[in-house]
């Protein structure tokens, strides 16, 4: 198992923000695994505790090294399973972490999904709101394709919601996609709520966000998932770019 790191970028700014964390399995005989095939075998075993444990500790100190290394404003996104946001040790855990690394709980994103949040309603808003406590930013991932209604959103302590590929990779062939992006969009503002857009691949999607005030974006456009050693020079490859959402 191996991570690596798909940058989230500011297209007001051109700037890396941070980054989200994905798992890699390299398997000798099989090659490359998905992990939409050995995550979910990895939850019915319990083999996701261990993994997730260690997921948490390499991304963690990795961006740990990023801070170090200067990039103080960098962050590091965390997806929770089902199995792992379920934990009564979540936090404890968590917070060990976070320590033993001796990294700033603001430098930390934790998502989960929709359907995840949704399991069990009373167990999400505590575990969320003891995350939130202890300082650490929350978001909502995959928005718009669970069955969280409003009523629910509104009592999740997040900061962030996610909006879904699925939306994104037909902008601007698919109005009704069109449409529900910037709806989403509308909605997180007036919930005080910052918006990410995941999928981003083309011009035409990153002005159409820039035009709908959605700013941070992850996607092929900018850089598919990289080694932990490449970030740092795309961050400056980037800043020392000139803004082409902007520029259009």
């Amino acid at each position: 198992l191996s991570l690596v790191y798909q940058p989230l970028v500011d297209i007001k700014l051109n700037k890396i923000t941070g980054a989200e964390a994905l798992i890699r399995w390299n398997h000798p005989e099989l090659g490359i695994i998905s992990p939409l095939e050995f995550i979910p075998i990895a939850e019915e075993t319990g083999m996701i505790n261990p993994i997730g444990q260690w997921i948490l500790h390499t991304a963690i100190g990795q961006c740990k090294q990023w801070v170090d290394a200067g990039h103080t404003d960098l962050l590091i996104a965390i997806n929770l399973s089902a199995v792992q946001f379920n934990n009564p040790l979540l936090v404890t855990m968590i917070n060990t972490i976070l320590h033993e690394h001796q990294l700033p709980a603001d430098n930390l994103e934790l998502e989960i999904t929709e359907s995840v949040a949704m399991i069990n309603i009373d167990l999400t808003i505590k575990q969320l709101k003891s995350l939130a406590d202890a300082g650490i930013r929350l978001s909502l991932d995959d928005f718009g394709t669970g069955y969280s209604s409003l009523s629910y959103l509104k009592r999740f302590p997040v900061d962030i919601l996610k909006i879904d590929r699925s939306f994104v990779k037909d902008i601007p062939a698919d109005s009704n996609d069109m449409e529900i992006t910037a709806a989403i969009i509308a909605m997180a503002q007036k919930l005080k709520l910052d918006v990410v857009a995941e999928g981003v691949e083309t011009i035409e999607q990153v002005e159409f966000l820039q035009n709908n005030n959605c700013y941070i974006v992850q996607g092929f456009y900018y850089s598919k998932p990289i080694a932990e050693s490449e970030l740092p020079k795309l961050y400056k490859k980037l800043n020392d770019a000139p803004n082409i959402a902007s520029s259009k």
